[in-house]
């Protein structure tokens, strides 16, 4: 099974100021590329290579798990990203409300979540078994899909997501971001999990 590098929902230019299309350029068109290119190529002759992206990220290890979840991770990140202003609904914006007290509160734990990540990795938002929700974070190229759990946001904080436009402002860059999430694409994920398309 050959596995593709999705197209960005947005154009590259969409995002401006928060992120340039030079970012996209090198985050979607070089880093993400080379993760799909890298599992393509790992996976061959392998048990691995019959199977749909989210089986090969929760059965293997090393360099293909790295490579496998990276490009899970990333196509994910792309959906949480939007042109448009877009709020917390229904159960969602309800869940948020009862763990957090306001959207506010939450974005600021969240930011809060992915500035203390040591090194490279994800910061997520989280819907659990039992309906309730929760922030967690991932290093490297871990991903919540390895053990389960129901991811309805990330945030990525490998530098290579931010530093052309911020250098090394980490913080600056997320409490940008945090006016581009998709909160639209969560509430979908809040129903049905995300599926990368091979």
């Amino acid at each position: 099974m050959q596995h593709i590098l999705p197209t960005l929902p947005f154009a590259k230019d969409a995002l401006m100021p928060t992120f340039s299309a030079e970012t996209f350029d090198y985050h979607h068109g070089k880093h993400h590329k080379a993760y799909v290119d890298k599992l393509n190529n790992m996976i061959v002759g392998t048990e691995f290579e019959k199977m749909e992206l989210e089986e090969i990220v929760k059965s293997s290890s090393d360099g293909i798990f790295n490579n496998a979840a990276q490009h899970w991770n990333h196509s994910f990140f792309w959906n949480c990203l939007s042109a448009s202003k877009t709020t917390p609904q229904g159960p969602l914006a309800n869940a948020i409300n009862d763990t957090f007290g306001s959207l506010d509160v939450f974005n600021d734990k969240f930011v809060e979540s992915a500035v203390g990540v040591f090194g490279s990795g994800w910061t997520w938002l989280i819907k659990n078994s039992d309906g309730s929700i929760a922030i967690e974070t991932t290093a490297n190229g871990e991903t919540p899909i390895k053990n389960s759990k129901h991811p309805l946001l990330t945030i990525d904080v490998w530098e290579h997501a931010y530093y052309i436009d911020y250098r090394n402002d980490r913080a600056k860059y997320l409490n940008t971001l945090k006016s581009v999430l998709n909160w639209d694409f969560a509430g979908k994920c809040w129903e049905n999990s995300f599926k990368v398309s091979n």
